[in-house]
């Protein structure tokens, strides 16, 4: 670019009323290309900021950010879209994203970097400071969340970045100071709102979640985000810990953990009544306009589902390890989805095909679950939520579970977290209780839970098949059963997992 434009004074971007120009001439027809265009545009502010002054940098860095702001905005509805994307335009917007939030944050910590070190112009800039710490984080956040969209690993220069925005803000007295974010989001914000915005968002989400839930657990977290507080002293009430002089992905508090100075504690109860308040707005079928969603319209249903657990991860303890974790090597049949376990299943209709089966290697196992390290490649397809039917080596019965954890590391495998819902299926047939007829046969997969002596039956069944008003009939082990529905445990893409009140029935009366 420079060879363009010749010496580096000649650049546009030298000249605010030139860089003014520039941003005019932009096309703003089409989101994507505008945030390309945008983008390359930023990078070469980091490119010449050697010869800018530093207020020069920042008033230029702020008129072509704050111009991105809306495409960008347009871009995250179409990347979290409740309709999931084609392959070829999830990555297109995910490189447009990802290489606009790169940019962006590189040249808010340059801008912060050449302040502590007192370049040129620096005392200008001093009354922006929090705006500047505000923005750099959350572009930060911006990276961390095209990161977690993808199980990728985050580079440990991303945490140390952050430790800096926060950590100057706090030094010289400004992590409280309120800033307006941008143009068309609504409320105030400060460094430490999204410090810890951040980091409660990655710690109840990373990995846990599909992007889509990530996306909006972000959103509703930042909407209590003022109910967020930071302590330099071990707080009871603290959920989380971040270290400032050894920054790493945030921790849940432990109460045995070695104290220092450098440690900041977050809390939550603030913020627990505050989407407690959300909550009812939501049982009302309303979403307000206050919570930042990019301009997206999602189903309330949605929307309070994903309250509902983000309180729940706010609330209640790490669940303890009930059965200890073996190291082992094993061999590990696989079927993704609840068709091709379908296809595994002797329901007597000639399912049953072992050939079609992948094969996962098992590093670790449990009574509950199980973790496979495997290439990225050899998962295509494999999701948080995503069912998954085992069988180990040497044994005979097929088991069902469900993807809860997924890690990218750094060789490029995938780190996959499995939680066993039963380590034998019965493939079974059901009919309506009331318009039972050929027609109405189901065929689903009934979780033969030995230890379970509830009373209750849970299924795994087509998606969009519960309903809490339709009884059904279950035949089982030469035997009929009435089916009272009890609630929906869990839907996914490609099925319903659900509990039911089981009642044997006298063969005479059916």
């Amino acid at each position: 670019m420079l060879g363009i434009f010749g010496k580096r004074s000649d650049h546009p971007l030298a000249d605010i009323k030139l860089a003014q120009q520039v941003l005019e001439d932009i096309p703003k027809n089409d989101a994507l290309n505008t945030v390309q265009e945008l983008t390359s545009w930023i990078e070469s502010i980091l490119e010449l900021a050697e010869d800018f002054r530093l207020d020069h940098e920042f008033a230029v860095l702020r008129m072509f950010d704050e111009a991105a702001q809306p495409h960008v905005r347009k871009l995250l509805r179409d990347y979290f879209a409740m309709q999931p994307v084609t392959k070829f335009q999830e990555n297109r917007l995910w490189t447009v994203l990802n290489g606009f939030y790169i940019q962006s944050e590189l040249v808010h910590y340059d801008v912060l970097t050449r302040y502590r070190n007192n370049g040129r112009g620096a005392s200008s800039i001093k009354p922006d400071l929090a705006l500047l710490g505000a923005r750099g984080i959350a572009a930060l956040t911006g990276r961390l969340k095209m990161a977690a969209a993808r199980f990728a690993l985050v580079e440990p220069m991303l945490w140390q970045h952050l430790s800096d925005f926060y950590g100057h803000a706090e030094a010289n007295g400004y992590q409280d100071d309120a800033v307006a974010m941008y143009p068309g989001i609504p409320g105030n914000s400060s460094p430490q709102q999204e410090f810890a915005s951040l980091l409660v968002w990655y710690g109840v989400s990373a990995g846990v979640q599909n992007p889509l839930q990530e996306h909006i657990t972000g959103s509703l977290i930042s909407y209590a985000g003022k109910g967020l507080q930071v302590d330099e002293q071990y707080n009871a009430n603290a959920l989380f810990v971040f270290d400032l002089a050894q920054p790493t992905p945030p921790m849940r508090v432990a109460s045995d953990a070695t104290l220092h100075p450098a440690l900041r504690f977050f809390s939550v109860t603030e913020e627990l009544n505050q989407l407690s308040s959300l909550s009812k707005n939501l049982e009302k079928g309303i979403v307000p306009d206050d919570v930042n969603l990019c301009g997206a319209k999602y189903d309330v249903e949605l929307v309070r589902d994903i309250l509902r657990k983000l309180i729940d991860n706010l609330t209640q303890p790490l669940p303890t390890r009930r059965n200890p974790r073996r190291k082992i090597n094993v061999n590990l049949k696989v079927a993704n989805g609840f068709f091709k376990m379908l296809e595994q299943a002797d329901v007597g209709l000639n399912f049953f095909n072992p050939d079609t089966a992948e094969v996962w290697d098992v590093e670790d196992i449990s009574a509950t679950g199980f973790r496979s390290v495997l290439p990225a490649a050899q998962v295509d397809g494999i999701k948080i939520g995503s069912l998954i039917g085992s069988k180990p080596e040497n044994v005979t019965n097929w088991g069902a579970g469900i993807v809860r954890r997924l890690r990218r590391d750094e060789k490029n495998n995938m780190h996959i977290g499995v939680e066993v819902l039963s380590t034998q299926i019965v493939g079974i047939s059901l009919t309506d209780r009331v318009e039972a007829g050929d027609a109405d046969i189901q065929i689903a997969l009934y979780l033969n839970r030995p230890a379970d002596t509830s009373g209750e039956a849970w299924l795994l069944m087509r998606p969009d098949t519960f309903s809490p008003n339709r009884s059904l009939n279950m035949e089982l082990g030469g035997k009929g059963y009435l089916l009272l529905p009890l609630a929906l445990v869990e839907a996914g893409d490609d099925y319903d997992l659900a509990r039911y009140r089981r009642m044997e029935q006298e063969t005479s009366a059916e």
